[in-house]
């Protein structure tokens, strides 16, 4: 049987979008850790707040932050360290983003007419994003050390929204429609990050393996095309995403981490390996 390893998003995918809770998925995760079966969050989330989601969910594989700006292993997942990474904190980290302090220049210097259109992450204090996000201000003051890009949330009308995501792309920003912020930022995203990582898991277990990824949102679609076999998350505030490819799709019917503990028990149930080999 191939080893198989698992991207996932979190908000509105793993995590529930309303409350953050991930325990109808409890029973799948504790399944797929005694099964050595890695689960790598893929998140527009930030390193402090990967690091405490990473202890809560019992997880210890790599994981990916802010929509695939950097790769965090950690140190002695694998064998040996990764070409072109860097020693960080007990991590060897691949990073493929410019830094956050060159889009806030940007922001700054070239978006004044759009600037009463937005809040910026940096602008908003932590009580201010804890009562956009419903998080706790411990978890919004997290949220806001972002290393890479800059999430904004959008004040103005849809039609004007267009026009600012034109204006950022002609300026050379990546615009990344979240579930709940437009992330601006380099161009890297989630499927490349995976991509990546993948290759280093085939390296590891000197085999083919088998890539599963599971998303609610646009930003995850990337990660969704590049993966063997992809899951939609069925969403309480949007509908699903277009995607391009065709085969080895899933629409989960349940909402949030119940819908993607089904979905993982029907694959691996289902004998992926085998579809993978003669489908």
């Amino acid at each position: 049987m191939l080893p198989t390893v698992i991207f996932s998003d979190l908000d509105g995918t793993l995590l529930d979008h309303y409350t953050y809770q991930s325990t109808p998925a409890s029973a799948t995760l504790e399944q797929l850790k005694n099964a050595k079966t890695p689960v790598v969050l893929n998140t527009s989330k930030t390193l402090a707040e990967l690091e405490i989601i990473n202890q809560n969910l019992n997880l210890n594989a790599p994981f990916i932050i802010e929509n695939g700006a950097a790769i965090y292993i950690p140190i002695g997942t694998f064998e040996k360290q990764p070409e072109n990474t860097q020693t960080v904190d007990g991590f060897w980290v691949k990073s493929f983003c410019l830094p956050r302090e060159y889009w806030l220049a940007l922001l700054s210097e070239k978006s004044s007419d759009f600037s009463n259109q937005y809040q910026g992450f940096s602008t908003l204090t932590d009580l201010e994003l804890a009562e956009i996000t419903g998080l706790s201000l411990d978890d919004a003051n997290r949220a806001k050390q972002r290393q890479f890009g800059e999430p904004i949330h959008w004040l103005g009308d849809e039609e004007t929204k267009k026009h600012f995501i034109e204006y950022m792309l002609d300026l050379g920003a990546n615009v990344v429609q979240g579930g709940r912020f437009i992330h601006i930022g380099d161009y890297c995203d989630k499927g490349q990050a995976l991509i990546w990582l993948a290759e280093r898991y085939r390296e590891h277990y000197n085999s083919s393996i088998v890539t599963i990824a599971l998303g609610d949102g646009e930003n995850d679609n990337s990660m969704l095309e590049a993966a063997d076999f992809a899951v939609q998350i069925r969403s309480p505030v949007h509908e699903f995403p277009t995607l391009y490819r065709q085969y080895q799709t899933t629409k989960t019917k349940s909402y949030g981490p119940e819908g993607w503990a089904e979905a993982i028990q029907q694959l691996l149930s289902n004998s992926i390996n085998s579809e993978v080999n003669h489908g």
